[in-house]
């Protein structure tokens, strides 16, 4: 699909879609925890859709009703040799471990970028969990058979602490008993703390948390929890960084849904709003940010990588030098996010430098008109749409239909705050 983005002014109030980091995670627990769970305010994108098809061939009964999902599950038998991530990273990584709970032998198999991302992780880990597993060469698709028994193990959280919470599931699904799974260089605490969060709402066997240093499973054996669980899905401070954004370049959107409190990494955006002098407040529950004069900022996004494409953006309209920590957390998304930003952003008139660890973005003010590509990555195709907002001319993104990854309305939801867009697919 090929998306049209005019110059535009917005307005208006926005319902923010469902968290899909919580929704992914809510799906793992209610598989794990046995007996019946509803997840209200579901979510509807790519990735949402992969966890609960995820659980449905891991022999989980899925019954889905609008916005309201029905699980029950009562035995960890998959009923298929083969579990589909789609380009899922989260799913792919925290599914792994839960799949090899069976004495089945599974594949774990993806689609599009996930294929390119390395795997190699688990082979190191899953030895000395009585695990089997084969990779193609530390890629997809993969091959485990449990079933899994918890031990102490050591992970290295450098890449991504998705890897981590797979394990913390895994563990408490087989009732580990006097294990220690001990971290070093843990990224993404905030997802960590929304890992152990959702683990808790469903009654699952919760280990310790050291500092995020050690993660320790006591030795009382839990029963499991067969309670009815229900379970609420928050609104999304990912999806929200963008809408965000837009406001603060063009426009005045009041944002509904989102949980001040909530432990998603993202919502730490509101801290570079104050630095970068965003005009926002919070009227009751509802979020409103109005169009401002964009100052140059500085910001350590190794906790919440996700928000750079987003922050290019808010940089590129702000006259000086930003600066954004973390580029290594970039490398391995549904494209190379430092590669990707640079070359579109390039083309648009923003000079952006990659020094060491750090992104710098030498911000004009301005945005010329363009043709960019999404690489086939959401939060790029977002990050360029709304770019157009305040540019010289219109912006049009090709391959733009990566939205549907984790945000499928957000065209639909520029469109009715205001925004002058053609879809032409």
């Amino acid at each position: 699909m090929r998306s049209i983005i005019h110059p535009s002014i917005l307005s208006g109030t926005l319902q923010i879609p469902a968290s899909k980091s919580y929704m992914q995670r809510a799906c793992a627990a209610a598989f794990i925890k046995k007996g019946k769970s509803i997840i209200y305010n579901a979510g509807d994108s790519k990735d949402d859709e992969a966890s609960l098809n995820i659980i449905e061939q891991l022999g989980a009964k899925i019954n889905r009703q609008k916005k309201v999902v029905h699980i029950d599950c009562n035995a960890a038998t998959p009923i298929q040799s083969i579990i589909h991530c789609g380009e899922s990273g989260l799913s792919s990584r925290m599914f792994t471990p839960i799949a090899s709970l069976s004495s089945n032998s599974v594949q774990i198999a993806g689609s599009g970028s996930l294929l390119k991302r390395p795997f190699s992780f688990f082979e190191n880990i899953f030895p000395a969990l009585n695990v089997q597993i084969q990779s193609n060469k530390g890629l997809l698709p993969l091959t485990v058979q449990g079933p899994l028994i918890p031990n102490d193990i050591l992970i290295d959280g450098y890449l991504s602490s998705q890897y981590i919470t797979g394990f913390l599931m895994a563990f408490s699904a087989a009732n580990a008993s006097d294990k220690t799974i001990v971290v070093n260089n843990v990224t993404s605490k905030p997802y960590i703390d929304m890992t152990l969060d959702v683990m808790k709402k469903f009654g699952l066997k919760t280990p310790e948390n050291n500092q995020y240093q050690e993660f320790y499973f006591r030795k009382k054996q839990v029963e499991a929890n067969t309670k009815l669980v229900e379970y609420s899905i928050e609104a999304d401070w990912s999806s929200a960084s963008f809408i965000i954004v837009a406001a603060a370049i063009a426009g005045t959107i009041v944002l509904k849904g989102l949980n001040k409190n909530s432990y998603q990494a993202d919502k730490i955006l509101l801290s570079v709003l104050e630095s970068a002098n965003i005009d926002f407040n919070f009227r009751n529950e509802d979020l409103v940010v109005n169009e401002s004069k964009i100052q140059p900022f500085s910001f350590d996004a190794r906790e919440c990588p996700d928000l750079f494409p987003p922050l290019v953006v808010l940089a590129s309209y702000a006259k000086g030098i930003s600066k954004i920590k973390g580029v290594h957390r970039l490398l391995f998304k549904e494209s190379n996010r430092a590669e990707a930003l640079q070359k579109e952003f390039n083309k648009l008139g923003v000079e952006i430098k990659v020094e060491n660890d750090e992104m710098i973005i030498i911000g004009t003010g301005k945005i010329k008109e363009g043709l960019v590509h999404s690489h086939s990555d959401h939060r790029i195709a977002m990050a360029c749409s709304i770019a157009a907002l305040k540019a010289e001319g219109k912006i049009i993104v090709e391959e733009s239909e990566a939205i549907n990854k984790s945000y499928p309305d957000f065209f639909k939801h520029l469109i009715n705050l205001g925004a002058n867009v053609s879809l032409n697919k």
